[in-house]
């Protein structure tokens, strides 16, 4: 099996580290950071943290050296789906593409450029320290389902759901995975904006009753988007947060959108509050909470330039 993870930054990284350690799957990375490439091509892949992995993989910046792939991972930030899935498509010709992206909308993008379409939402978490080398700081599972208008055939799910268990990253294969996907990007719209915002990490923000009020208030309008388009979630978000929150969990934990506004990167509020919020308005529920927290994360970004 050769599986190929497009987008070799933190998630991206502990899914390529722990599918190498398999003998019989072949693992490629694509991505943009020339230095770590060079890293990971000169010294392997390291992971350390929740989980320490050393590995051995191809990695490249250069989309036209990806071989054939069975599988394709996709791992980038949301904003960069479309030109990622452009540039490596011929590669999966005869393969199954997998999103496990934060927000909405990504495997919409990815169904213009591949035919089988895998729907996907990962909990591990983490952050990369220097080229090669990336910090594991929450573990969990990731939930594998077909994309309904280009699905990816159950057997193929199931292939790579399996190949990502044996590896290290427990992953379930299910016949709907929209409930796993919304609940996790209202984890994330309720939090990480919250997070960015103030400088906080996930469980001092959960901490404070003034935040924790803003973050149930947001949880209760994804919830209800949810509803409206008649997914049951697979679990409360305000559960999951709690537990995130938990000092041997992810008290400590910077949400990715606050580790992208300390470095003035642009953020996936688009994707997450703002995707929340555009179903809001196609199905006429009200998101005043999510349309704020957008405006609010938009006009940080725009004060950099």
């Amino acid at each position: 099996m050769r599986i190929c993870i497009v987008g070799c930054g933190a998630v991206g990284s502990l899914f390529a580290a722990n599918l190498a350690r398999l003998d019989d799957v072949e693992v490629w990375a694509y991505d943009l950071s020339q230095p770590h490439v060079d890293a990971i091509n000169a010294n392997g892949l390291r992971l350390t943290g929740a989980g320490d992995v050393h590995a051995e993989l191809r990695a490249t910046t250069d989309a036209s050296e990806v071989p054939p792939c069975d599988f394709g991972i996709v791992a980038t930030k949301a904003m960069h789906t479309g030109p990622a899935i452009a540039a490596v498509a011929h590669s999966f010709a005869d393969g199954a593409v997998a999103t496990v992206q934060n927000g909405v909308g990504n495997e919409e993008t990815v169904a213009l450029h591949v035919s089988r379409v895998i729907r996907g939402t990962t909990f591990p978490a983490g952050k990369v320290l220097e080229p090669g080398l990336v910090q594991w700081d929450v573990k969990g599972d990731t939930t594998l389902g077909p994309f309904e208008p280009q699905p990816g055939a159950m057997a193929e799910i199931e292939a790579l759901a399996d190949a990502c268990t044996r590896g290290g990253m427990p992953t379930h294969a299910v016949a709907d995975a929209r409930p796993a996907q919304w609940r996790k990007v209202i984890f994330n719209a309720a939090s990480n904006p919250i997070g960015a915002l103030t400088g906080l990490t996930h469980g001092r923000v959960c901490e404070r009753p003034d935040l924790r009020v803003l973050v149930s208030a947001l949880v209760d309008e994804g919830k209800a988007v949810a509803a409206a388009q008649g997914i049951v979630l697979d679990a409360d978000p305000e559960d999951l947060i709690d537990h995130a929150a938990r000092p041997e969990v992810g008290y400590d934990h910077k949400a990715s959108m606050l580790q992208d506004v300390e470095a003035h990167r642009p953020t996936e509020i688009a994707f997450l509050n703002g995707g929340i919020a555009r179903f809001g308005r196609e199905l006429d529920i009200p998101t005043p909470m999510n349309d704020t927290v957008t405006r609010l994360v938009t006009a940080l970004e725009d004060s950099w330039t």
